[in-house]
């Protein structure tokens, strides 16, 4: 038996279970991880709260995660990408809050030695989603990006993604991220009234691009200092359709892997850093997905089974 954590019905951190479950199998295409560290996202909560069941239904008892890291324990019937043995990161098939999860191969990149097991666990959904995003508003070198909530979990990668390819980044943040941000790469500026003056006094033209992880508000601002809608793109301001900016929808399902083979080699060559915030045994998932809700955080959270 393997444990995992796992929700009968819908509600707040105080309806899940560590419960005792026989060990997936790996059937044919898939790979079973003896997992080492699985992130913790917005989203987990969310399911568990009932918010997402029409867009991610859910069959109850249901568990949570997708991000995942681990060792290939079991190989099923006609992979050869991997063996029993390698250590690999990505999304899991099976919920990552858990000993085991099964895997796609096509969904998974080697772990290089030199990125700990906390910091493999948190890159594919962030990362998938911010790597998209860049590529959507065809950030270039030399080019100004605006990123809004710059110091969260996809801006944090977004920054870092945009500084790598030669591009210039102003992010938005409180205050107490600003030194984060500038560890980064990137330039910090506040949110709120007097946003565009504040922008327009780092970079008077405005800027190229922008990107909304905020949902704050920001949209009518970033049209005006990207001179139109055009190379503005938001994560979450669905309402947002009607001005002519870019909405991203879940993108990341086509990516494969290029995202992530892109943010595994520049953490690997030291060129980007993801900040951990906390990290959390499996019987502490609870106190993780709590702390996750509450926002404004300095990183990424982790639980880690093993």
């Amino acid at each position: 038996m393997s444990r995992a954590v796992q929700f009968s019905e819908y509600g707040g951190t105080e309806v899940l279970r560590i419960v005792d479950v026989a060990p997936p199998t790996a059937g044919p295409g898939q790979v079973r991880l003896a997992v080492r560290a699985a992130g913790v996202n917005p989203i987990d909560w969310k399911i568990l709260a009932g918010y997402m069941r029409e867009a991610t239904p859910v069959t109850l008892p249901a568990g949570l995660g997708r991000d995942v890291a681990g060792v290939v324990d079991q190989v099923g019937e006609g992979v050869t990408e991997y063996a029993v043995g390698d250590e690999v990161l990505g999304t899991a098939l099976t919920p990552s809050y858990a000993e085991f999860a099964l895997a796609d191969p096509a969904a998974l990149v080697a772990k290089p030695p030199t990125v700990r097991w906390p910091v493999a666990g948190t890159l594919a959904a962030s990362g998938n989603v911010a790597w998209a995003a860049i590529n959507r508003l065809k950030v270039a070198e030399g080019e100004t990006l605006l990123v809004h909530a710059a110091a969260g979990g996809v801006g944090t990668f977004a920054a870092q993604l945009a500084v790598a390819r030669g591009a210039r980044v102003i992010g938005t943040a409180s205050e107490r991220n600003h030194e984060q941000l500038r560890s980064l790469g990137a330039i910090p500026v506040s949110y709120g009234e007097g946003l565009a003056e504040r922008v327009r006094a780092i970079s008077p033209q405005g800027v190229d691009a922008v990107l909304d992880a905020s949902g704050r508000g920001e949209i009518p601002v970033s049209i005006d200092l990207a001179g139109g809608p055009a190379r503005v793109l938001t994560l979450v301001a669905f309402d947002a359709a009607d001005t002519g900016v870019q909405i991203y929808q879940g993108e990341r399902e086509q990516a494969g892997t290029q995202g992530l083979q892109e943010i595994v080699g520049l953490i690997a060559q030291d060129r980007m850093r993801v900040p951990i915030w906390r990290t959390y045994a499996l019987e502490q998932a609870a106190a993780a997905l709590d702390v996750s809700r509450s926002g404004h955080l300095g990183g990424k959270i982790v639980l880690l089974p093993a």
